[in-house]
Parts: C-alpha cells; structure tokens; sequence
C-alpha cells in the first residue's frame, strides 16, 4: 500500500508510482513470463517489463537526488515526468518494454507540457492516459487487437468517460484495461489456444493497478492470466476471477522452461559487434496477426540518434525487412525494435539512419517451431554454461564466440541483479559458472547467484575483477570437467592474471600515485592508480613494464574505441624487444570505457 495516497499529479506521484509499479511487477514477473506466447514465446515479457520499469524508477530517483543535493527542493512535474520517459525509453527491453516505454512518453508528454493550467488533474490524467494509448499505437507498424495495444486503448476509453480527481480516472482506467485483457484470449487466436491473456497487456494492467494505489492507497484486486476457469492462476492476490477464453481451448501456459535459451552466438555488423543469444521461440508477430507458423530467426533493438526524416526511411525499410516492427521515442533518440532474418541488415539501416548504440540482437533459436512448422518440443538444458559480464561490444563478441551468454555493462551504468538472472536463464543450464569481470558487481553478482540458485540453477560465482582476468577463466573453461573441477581451474587462471586499465581522469582527485587533475592519463594496476602520466602510449608503457616485472608469458591488451592507433603496435614491440618468451594478442573492445585493459598471465 502507498505509505501517503497523492491527491494530484505532481513529482512525488510520478516517483510513487514509478516505484509501485516496479513492486507490482516484480512481484507478477514470473506469471507474465509463463503466459509469453506472443508475439515470440520466449518466456521473459515480464522480465523485460521489470527492467524497463526500473530503468524509469531510476531515473527518478535521480532527479530526486540531484535536487537534494543541491539543496533546490522538490522537482517539478515536468522534470519527473521526462525523466521517468527517458529512463524507461533507453532500459527499454524487448517488444513489451518498448511499447511500455512508448506508453510512459505519451503520458510525459502531457504531463510535462508547458501551458497555463498544469495537467495534474483527473483531467490531466484522462490526457496523459489518451495521449499514452495512441502514440504507443502510432509506433508499432501494423497494430494487433488483442494485445497491449488494446488494453492501453480501453484504459483511455475508460478514463474518458470518466469525471472526477486522478484517483478516480485511475480506477476507471485500471478497470476498463482490466476488462480487455480478459477478453484478449477471444481477440487472438493463438492466446485462445494456449488458454492465457496476453502477457504485455497483463504488465499493463499491473502498471495501471499501481496507478491507482498511487493516488488511494489501495491495491486494486487481482488479475487472471490462465482462461480456464478450473486452472486460472491469478498474479498479484489470492483473489480468483474467471478467465474469457474458451475452457475447451485452454491448455495453460508454456512455463519458463519452454522459453531459455543455450548459449550464444556472435553476429558482426559494420562498426558494432553485438550480445547475442540463443531463445527458443515460437516468432509470432506483434504488429501483424500473420500465419502461426514461420517467421524470423532474429529480435534486434539498438537504441539510435538520428532526426525524424531519418527514422521515417528506416521505418520504411525495418519494416520491409522484417515483423514485429515497434520505433518509439523521439527529440533525436529512438529505441528500435524488429524481428528480422538478416540482423546485420537491420543494424546496417540504422548506421545508414544514425548513430546506432545498446545493440541486442537474440537468436530465436534453430529447428523450432518457425522453421519446422510443428509443435516445439521443450528444450532439454545444457549441462554447463559461462555468464559473464563484459564492458563493450568488441569483448561482447569475443565471448559469445567463446560460448559465453554476455551481459552488457555500459560505461556508467552496471547491470542490475535483474539482468544478470535474466543471462543466467537464457544459458538454461544445469550448471552456470558467472563471472562479473568487475570489483564493483560482487555483491550484484552474488544476489544474482543466489536468486538463480534458488530456481534449481547450480551457479558458482567467480570473482573476476577485470574482463581480462574473465579471458582467462573462459580459457581453461572444460564443459565436459567435473563442475566443481572446472571452476577450480577457471578460478585459478582468473587469479593468475594481473589486470591493468589506462583511463583519462574526469576530475581532480588524490590517488595512490599523488594528485591528478582532469584530462590526466592514469594507469590502474589490480586497481590502485600506479602512474600519472599524459599520454596514453607512454603511459601503457610504464604500466605493463611494472606488470611485467614480476615476470609473465601472456599479455592480452583489449583496446577502447579511444585508443591510439598505434598503441598496440607499439607495446606489441616492447614486449617482443625488452621480453623474450612473452606473447601478445590483441582484441578491440569497443566502447568500453577504459581506453585500454591490459592483462598479464
């Protein structure tokens, strides 16, 4: 229950909210990812609708932050609303996230909008809740009823007709969503047969639900997900209500054992390498209520800067390109989303459109339903599988190639425990050795861990404080090894390896080398600054010199996208020169943050 209902639409509403609806989905994640059969039935509608959700939480609490610190008060409506917007349009997972992070815009849209009266009424509400349900539809290609698109729809309907203050319209507006999604089993076919509401308009339903607690206090009733009136499961209560569909069609839900994936593959595309992974999926088609059988092997989304003449063209071609086509956002950023069969292609047009960045690309998987036209089977677990955490998309591809399932941790923004369980079920394995490759990820790793274990995942958690000490580990790596065995030599060689970072420095800041200032090029060793220096070349130098003294046979340099050109030719030479019986290789890194990782075994 909210700790204070709001009476209007302010910042502290927006933060309440935020943070509600991030419980109501935590708490129904599973169900929703149990009923995903469309459009993909890849098991994780409710986990990307999480992660979006905290994206936008985050974001905030960020602005609640920032004010309180420099002591400026509450924050504005508008300020609140653009930023719950912006976070969730760049945390945006997945075709459901996405098109949530479209519905949140929509809303921000009105609420943030500069007039003379403020939007922070029941009419104000009624707006946001309009304004939310047609953009979101605007952005999906060819639109579907019987999906979220619908829901969102009946929740403006409802709303509309609606007078009275924000906890009012919000009620009416969760009952009228509420309302269509049990009947989205009887608007599309493939929910009917599976026995199920659609999962993206149940997470909407629990966003709304959180609404409305928002400004009463109270937690509306719960909500069927199964159309069986024997067997409905009802997420976010133990009140039970009866389903819509037709009980002679009902089959319950493919549960997430049907939805994990095995391993990774790389894909390369101009400028980018991107994570990949492997998910068993039935494609099915959001934005096109097409044949149940067939469809493409790939979900690519990437966010992307560029002007709107340019994402009008790259509308036109995703869409000619592939399905499931959903292009939300705006003011020069976009989150893309589209199921493809050629993803280098699809990352291709947005290189052409802009600068396209965050790029996912996940494999449907081989064999399934779209390409054999029949029933898939469930998937049978990998006995052992590598999760790992990696700081660009150079090293991304590195160890998918390897055959780890990656995780992406942008400079600045470190995955959430959320994400890292997330990886950990797409290797759907017995048996997942997780390395974080980063000091600062121990303890998210271990919540991880120990989240995973509790689902029946064996996980051994090794502390790798460096993608070069995670390199290590992958070498000696032996699936076909005792577990136990396995993660001794993995640990073993992961702690062999000193790790080195050459970085620019943001600010002024003491440091174990003395006093540096901002533009300064400094060389961390295990961590600790050990040299001060201002040019990255003559720095790398002194610090693999420093490493190298204590003797080695490997050096492995992962290279940023702001490394010199020459860097790596020239610490190749010194090593070869001042070294002998010491060998070098040399990956590229990507946007990685460090201008250079240096590791030495």
């Amino acid at each position: 229950m909210a700790q204070v209902p709001q009476t209007f639409f302010d910042a502290l509403a927006v933060r309440t909210w935020c943070g509600l609806a991030l419980r109501a989905l935590g708490r129904a994640r599973e169900e929703i990812d149990a009923i995903n059969v469309y459009p993909v039935a890849d098991g994780d509608t409710g986990t990307n609708l999480y992660l979006t959700a905290e994206s936008a939480a985050a974001a905030v609490e960020a602005v609640f932050e920032a004010h309180t610190a420099h002591e400026l008060g509450k924050p504005a409506l508008a300020d609140a609303a653009r930023a719950m917007a912006h976070g969730a349009l760049i945390g945006a997972r997945g075709n459901s996230g996405t098109i949530l992070a479209q519905l949140l815009r929509g809303m921000a849209q009105v609420l943030a909008a500069d007039s003379e009266t403020p939007h922070t009424d029941g009419e104000g509400l009624r707006l946001a809740l309009r304004q939310a349900a047609d953009s979101a539809r605007q952005a999906v290609a060819h639109p579907v009823e019987g999906t979220v698109l619908t829901v969102a729809s009946a929740a403006a309907d409802a709303a509309e007709r609606t007078d009275g203050d924000c906890g009012t319209v919000a009620r009416a507006a969760y009952d009228g969503a509420r309302a269509a999604l049990a009947e989205t089993p009887g608007r599309l076919a493939v929910l009917g047969r599976a026995g199920v509401v659609d999962a993206g308009g149940r997470g909407l339903v629990a966003v709304l639900a959180a609404l409305v607690e928002t400004f009463t206090g109270e937690t509306p009733r719960a909500v069927p997900v199964a159309a069986d009136p024997e067997h409905a499961r009802v997420a976010g209560g133990p009140e039970h209500a009866r389903g819509a569909a037709d009980p002679e069609h009902a089959r319950g839900a493919a549960g997430p054992e049907h939805a994990r994936g095995a391993g990774a593959t790389a894909v390369t595309s101009p400028e980018i390498v991107a994570e990949v992974s492997d998910v068993p999926a039935t494609p099915l088609d959001e934005c096109a209520d097409g044949p149940e059988t067939g469809g493409p092997a790939f979900e690519v989304i990437y966010l992307l800067e560029a002007d709107d003449t340019a994402v009008a063209r790259l509308r036109e071609r995703l869409d000619g390109l592939g399905e499931s086509l959903v292009v939300v956002g705006g003011d020069g950023l976009w989150n893309v989303h589209v199921h493809v069969d050629d993803a280098g292609a699809a990352v291709e047009a947005g290189v052409e459109a802009g600068r396209p960045y965050r790029i996912r690309i996940t494999h449907f998987g081989v064999g399934d339903v779209h390409t054999t036209g029949a029933e898939r089977p469930p998937r049978e677990r990998a006995q052992r599988a590598v999760v790992a955490v990696v700081p660009g998309e150079g090293l991304a591809g590195l160890y998918a190639e390897a055959g780890a399932t990656t995780v992406l941790a942008r400079p600045g923004e470190p995955p959430a425990s959320g994400e890292l369980v997330q990886a950990v079920r797409r290797a759907h394995a017995r048996e997942v050795v997780l390395l974080p490759n980063d000091a600062d990820l121990r303890h998210t790793a271990a919540a991880a861990a120990e989240q995973a274990r509790a689902e029946g995942i064996r996980v051994a958690l090794i502390p790798t404080r460096s993608a070069v000490q995670g390199i290590a580990a992958l070498a000696v790596h032996e699936p076909e090894r005792r577990f136990d065995e396995d993660v001794v030599q993995m640990t073993s060689a992961a702690g062999a390896t000193r790790h080195a970072e050459v970085v620019v420095a943001e600010r002024q800041s003491w440091t174990m080398a003395g006093i540096c200032q901002a533009g300064d090029v400094l060389g961390l060793i295990d961590g600790d600054v050990a040299v001060i220096g201002s040019d990255v070349t003559a720095t790398a130098e002194s610090v693999l010199d420093r490493m190298l003294s204590a003797g080695g046979e490997l050096v492995t340099l992962v290279l940023g996208d702001e490394a010199p050109e020459t860097v790596a030719d020239h610490l190749e030479t010194r090593v070869r020169e001042a070294y002998l019986a010491v060998d070098t290789v040399v990956y590229r890194g990507g946007r990685q943050g460090a201008v250079l990782l240096i590791g030495v075994e």
